[in-house]
């Protein structure tokens, strides 16, 4: 029998944990994949960084296929719509605590990961759990 992805099941897990902890969860999203619906103008290198915290979003819908919500990009308001296997990634904005996931379900193992997003003073701010 074939299981369904793990991905989105992590993914919300992780956003609880962070948002527990009184930290603020981003997503690391790879824009170029099909039905990703995000702020072209923010997209970098194909990838964007979303801040999904409670008081960034509204109407967080984080189901088995997509994650849904409501936002505001410099003024304008857009909802956001991400397939799960777009997510590359989930973790706190304050200390990189968080996981990253292989670009493609069933990547082999050691396969290329995502290059966490880095600070101004260079240092990285992403650690792997795994």
């Amino acid at each position: 029998m074939e299981m369904t992805s793990s991905r989105p099941y992590l993914i919300r897990a992780v956003w609880e944990w962070i948002s527990d902890n009184g930290l603020t969860p981003h997503l690391l999203v790879d824009a170029m994949q099909e039905r990703v619906e995000v702020p072209r103008q923010f997209v970098e290198e194909g990838r964007i960084v979303l801040n999904i915290g409670a008081n960034a979003v509204r109407g967080l819908e984080m189901g088995n296929e997509e994650i849904r919500f409501g936002a505001r990009f410099s003024g304008t308001p857009m909802e956001v719509v991400i397939p799960v296997r777009a997510v590359l990634g989930i973790y706190a904005r304050e200390n990189g605590q968080g996981m990253l996931f292989p670009e493609e379900e069933g990547a082999p193992e050691g396969g290329d990961e995502p290059e966490p997003p880095r600070p101004p003073d260079g240092r990285p701010t992403l650690k792997v759990v795994k």
